[in-house]
Order: C-alpha cells, then structure tokens, then sequence
C-alpha cells in the first residue's frame, strides 16, 4: 500500500536536505520557507501545499518530483502474473512491461512473445532512440527501414528506433525475447 505523500515528502526532504550536506536554516534561506516549516515537513507533522513544495524544490535546485515520488526499492522482482500484457495482431504479438521508463534512467524493459506468422509494425520513436533485442526462444526478422535482420535464438540486436521497424516471427515456434528501449536525453 502506498504511503502517504507527507510521509514521503518528508523522507525525501530530509534525504536531500542531508546529501547537500545543509542546516535547517540554509535550506530556509535557499527556499524562503520558515525552517520552522522546514522541521514540520522533515518530521511529517505538517502536509506542504504544492506552492510550497515548488518553493522546496527551486530552492534547492531539485526537481518537483523528487520530493514527491516514493524512492524505488534496491531490489525488485516483477512477476509476470501481475503484468498486464498488452497485444496486438489478434494476440499473435505480446508486450510484458517488465520495468517501465523512468525520466533517471531513459530506458525501459519488455519481455515479448511472438507466435508463428505474428507481426507488429512500430512507428519511428523519438529522435536518437535505440532498441535492443535479444531472442531467446525461436526466430525474429526485424525489419528497419527496408533492410532485414534475421535474429535467432541466443543472438542480439541493436538499432536505431527512431525510424520505421516492424517484427515477424519467421520461425515455426514461439519467439520469446527482451526488449530494452533506451531514450536520449531530452532537452
């Protein structure tokens, strides 16, 4: 069950406040919040408003989010029964969001499955985007602006996805592979 937001606002705030290595009053002087506010909020005994929370994190040069998003754990496991399964070609072709894009990592990663004769065609992503690909289980023909690359099993690919690409499976069984999406830094 989520935790609620002024407990991890405070946690997060704190956390900050001590990596910048800051007193109370600096981060008082830097946000132009009372540190008597600053305490409250540290100690989860007072919910900011959002003009408030603006304030926190342009003072102290972080962005919004980090104060109000609860920190990843180190370890996590995704079990694939709680993944929602995305598919298409009359569920010839499935997408299992195993980790989904975070803005602090660029990336996210899919696990798919193709079954014989499946295909899905995916429009150009955003510029300098790349997919990586590696099969696991049968035969995948990845198609990237008209040049085709055979992929089997126990091999990998790298390419540009910022351009139009399509995957078939053009084996006789099942294609099983990962998906990684990696994204370039945004402006």
């Amino acid at each position: 069950m989520a935790e609620e937001i002024h407990l991890v606002i405070a946690r997060n705030l704190k956390d900050i406040r001590e990596r910048k290595k800051l007193s109370l009053d600096k981060v008082a002087e830097l946000t132009g919040v009372s540190k008597t506010m600053i305490g409250q909020i540290e100690r989860g005994e007072s919910s900011p408003t959002i003009t408030t929370i603006w304030k926190i994190a342009t003072g102290l040069k972080v962005s919004f989010t980090s104060l109000i998003h609860e920190p990843q754990p180190d370890t996590k496991i995704v079990l694939r029964d709680e993944i929602n399964v995305l598919s298409e070609d009359n569920g010839n072709y499935r997408v299992y969001p195993c980790f989904p894009y975070h803005e602090e990592q660029r990336f996210e990663l899919y696990f798919i499955e193709i079954e014989k004769d499946g295909y899905h065609h995916a429009d150009p992503h955003i510029e300098g985007t790349e997919e990586y690909v590696t099969v696991f289980d049968g035969e995948m023909t990845i198609e990237v602006n008209q040049s085709k690359f055979t992929i089997k099993r126990g091999d990998s690919i790298r390419f540009k996805a910022d351009r139009s690409h399509s995957y078939r499976n053009s084996g006789d069984t099942l294609v099983r592979a990962s998906m990684t999406i990696y994204y370039p830094e945004t402006q």
